[in-house]
């Protein structure tokens, strides 16, 4: 509807400015200026019309988008997608943390099994080392030479089941 009195008002200063051409082709004297100062102040007036009208439905749009966004429903709306989004991220953060706790899990494991497996070493050699001084004076010198020599190697070697492989041959001896 605007655009059609924006328009019609354009028509009607173009008019009059043709009328004033006319009027000037006529040889009338004053006439010929007022028309053409009334067609410039109507098409003027048109533009300005046409300015007003698209800030006045800028402003209305931009009233209605704040209206939209400060509303209860769209703030609830934004409210859950925060919330969806802080619950993908603690889901991440927990998945992340779950693998860093059986990482570390591991390697504290795989450090205590080494210090247990050190001590049972130890352990091992020293009962090896008792038994050994025991029997020395029951073996040949050979004998004895040799099983304690294996039982260096398999100490240096940190060899578990060698050492007990050794001890039972050295209980063997014995009985």
């Amino acid at each position: 509807m605007i655009i059609r009195i924006v328009l019609f008002l354009t028509m009607l200063a173009f008019g009059l400015m043709m009328l004033a051409d006319l009027l000037v082709i006529l040889s009338l004297p004053s006439l010929p200026e007022l028309f053409t100062q009334l067609g410039v102040v109507i098409l003027l007036s048109a533009f300005l019309l046409l300015v007003l009208i698209g800030l006045l439905m800028i402003t209305k749009h931009i009233v209605l988008a704040l209206k939209t966004y400060f509303s209860v429903c769209q703030r609830l709306q934004r409210r859950l997608w925060f919330i969806q989004a802080k619950q993908d991220r603690l889901l991440r953060l927990l998945y992340f943390k779950r693998v860093q706790i059986s990482y570390f899990t591991k390697l504290k494991r795989k450090q205590l099994l080494y210090i247990n497996d050190k001590q049972q070493l130890q352990v091992l050699s020293k009962e090896i080392a008792k038994d050994l001084l025991r029997i020395k004076l029951h073996l040949p010198k050979v004998i004895y030479l040799q099983l304690q020599q294996e039982h260096r190697q398999w100490l240096a070697q940190q060899d578990m089941e060698a050492l007990l492989i050794l001890q039972e041959k050295i209980d063997g001896i014995v009985k």
